[in-house]
């Protein structure tokens, strides 16, 4: 299932959702933490209308150079992939709740930002948008 795999993070492509799906194991850095996001964005790049979700509830935490990286090439390359949805899957109890809005008030220059509680929930949204834009 998964094209990319470390100890920090899973990525694939979800196709009941048509979106990169990156899962975040562990809090990560650097390349460890830049290069699921290259992969996901070669995902979007390869299927039409094709956005973007991370399941944030088992690791994600914010760190400042990463998160510049983030708004000067992550959004930048996504939203010419094509991209125009970033959904985050948050856990019950919104731990990363401020993490998250830090990164979505930037990304939100870009695109739609959403936190749903399951992948289903944030396929069933996508799934959604797309019936209304047809």
């Amino acid at each position: 299932m998964y094209n990319y795999n470390s100890k920090f993070c899973d990525v694939c492509y979800d196709e009941q959702s048509n979106a990169a799906f990156v899962k975040w194991k562990s809090f990560c850095r650097g390349e460890d933490y830049r290069n699921p996001l290259r992969h996901a964005i070669k995902i979007m790049a390869e299927h039409d209308d094709c956005h973007y979700i991370a399941d944030t509830r088992d690791g994600f935490e914010n760190e400042e150079a990463d998160t510049k990286w983030v708004f000067d090439v992550f959004a930048k390359e996504a939203y010419a992939a094509g991209c125009r949805y970033i959904i985050f899957i948050i856990d019950e109890n919104e731990s990363l709740k401020d993490e998250l809005e830090g990164q979505s008030v930037e990304l939100r220059k870009y695109f739609t930002v959403k936190a749903f509680y399951s992948l289903d929930e944030a396929a069933d949204f996508l799934s959604k948008t797309r019936t209304n834009n047809i």
